[in-house]
């Protein structure tokens, strides 16, 4: 294409290098840094996002049904076959919640003691994977009992796995208030302690069976609602409207796994944007370089485009090559940006060139997760942006009077 070969040697010229080349190629460098800035920056952001889902996905459901009021609990049975014929239910369970007050000798605290069905306990998921000492067998021994502690509730009360704790429900006490007798208390024996980085959970929640958190908190036979584990996390959100489109939601509440920490996603996801969209004008800048230093390639090749209109190359052709010459600027400095990026990112998972304490923080090292959706919306904002400043001196090339560009020559 006689178009591209003339914008190439527009863009680097063998024998000179003037101030218009100069500016070019510090766009190319503009364009670089931004990409290349970008990539790392949302792959890290990434990495961050995928830990903290991790998190707390291996230790809340996907989906939970809680109780608003009595009617939902005479619908048990419905919600329970319902459940069982949704064929994206892997697995679901009731469970029960409430304020208590946990306390060993002179040493107490508040807490939710939350009871969990057996399958749930034991499953390949939730607790059972956070255990650091003992089990998270729930079951009763010598007819007393099991809880699970968060590792910070242990360290507060000074207990150890095999120890026994009481516990009494908030509302034991007020009853007890208003009937003038000394409320009761439930033993439990601790059989595991469980830590996670989460201290929602590792500060606040203890946990035992359904039937021994029913029997403490006052609740019979009843529970708060079921929680629900599907076959592909991703059908949360539709099985969340199908719950909700047969039985309402006057009675019942229904959250999917990112409605249980949606303030934490939305702060993560504006975090997100906003980096993006600062590391963007990285690239705005060297966009800008692009159109100033085509504009005066402009005015300095009009004898040039004069000479190729008198031989008869036509307006579009002219118009090709300055946007060719912008788009090119443009090309090498995705492609290098991209590069640069994504060897970071490889650098770091695998050598780990950034390390973390693991003292001060979770892990020990920067993470990073590169995902191949942000490396083609980067580059196509890139192209675009390079694009767009090529417009302008593309058409105010073609605005040039031939005869007085060459009537001199």
């Amino acid at each position: 294409m006689t178009e591209f070969f003339i914008a190439k040697r527009y863009l680097h010229s063998k024998h000179k290098l003037n101030f218009i080349s100069i500016i070019s190629w510090f766009s190319v460098l503009g364009i670089t840094i931004g990409v290349a800035a970008l990539v790392i920056v949302l792959s890290v952001f990434n990495g961050f996002g995928s830990l903290v889902k991790e998190i707390l996905i291996n230790f809340d459901p996907h989906v939970r049904i809680t109780f608003t009021s009595e009617n939902a609990l005479n619908e048990k049975a419905k919600i329970e076959t319902f459940l069982n014929n949704e064929k994206e239910v892997q697995t679901f369970a009731p469970f029960v919640e409430g304020r208590v007050i946990i306390f060993k000798k002179k040493h107490f605290e508040i807490i939710t003691l939350k009871g969990l069905s057996e399958k749930f306990s034991n499953a390949d998921w939730g607790l059972s994977t956070r255990i650091i000492a003992g089990t998270a067998d729930l079951k009763e021994r010598d007819k007393i009992p099991s809880i699970v502690l968060g590792l910070p509730i242990a360290l507060k009360l000074s207990v150890r796995v095999g120890d026994t704790v009481s516990v009494i429900s908030a509302d034991k006490i007020q009853r007890s208030a208003f009937s003038y007798s000394l409320p009761t208390f439930q033993t439990f024996r601790v059989s595991g302690i469980f830590d996670i980085n989460n201290k929602k959970y590792a500060e606040g929640y203890a946990y035992t069976l359904l039937q021994s958190a029913q029997k403490t908190l006052g609740l019979v036979s009843t529970f708060n609602g079921y929680e629900i584990r599907l076959k592909n996390i991703s059908k949360s959100n539709s099985v969340k409207s199908k719950i909700i489109k047969a039985f309402g939601s006057t009675s019942l509440k229904v959250d999917t796994w990112y409605d249980m920490h949606k303030n934490l996603y939305n702060v993560m996801l504006i975090e997100r944007w906003t980096a993006y969209l600062i590391l963007s004008l990285i690239i705005a800048v060297a966009t800008f370089n692009i159109l100033s230093s085509l504009t005066m390639s402009v005015l300095e090749k009009q004898k040039d485009i004069a000479i190729l209109r008198s031989m008869g190359l036509g307006e579009n052709g002219i118009k090709k090559i300055f946007m060719y010459q912008g788009i090119l600027i443009g090309f090498l400095g995705t492609i290098a940006g991209t590069l640069l990026g994504l060897a970071v990112c490889y650098i770091q998972i695998h050598f780990n060139i950034y390390p973390l304490d693991p003292t001060k923080y979770i892990i020990d090292s920067l993470p990073v997760q590169i995902r191949w959706t942000d490396v083609v919306v980067i580059s196509l904002m890139s192209f675009v942006l390079t694009w767009l400043a090529s417009l302008y001196p593309a058409r105010k090339s073609l605005k040039i009077n031939i005869i007085q560009a060459i009537k001199w020559e």
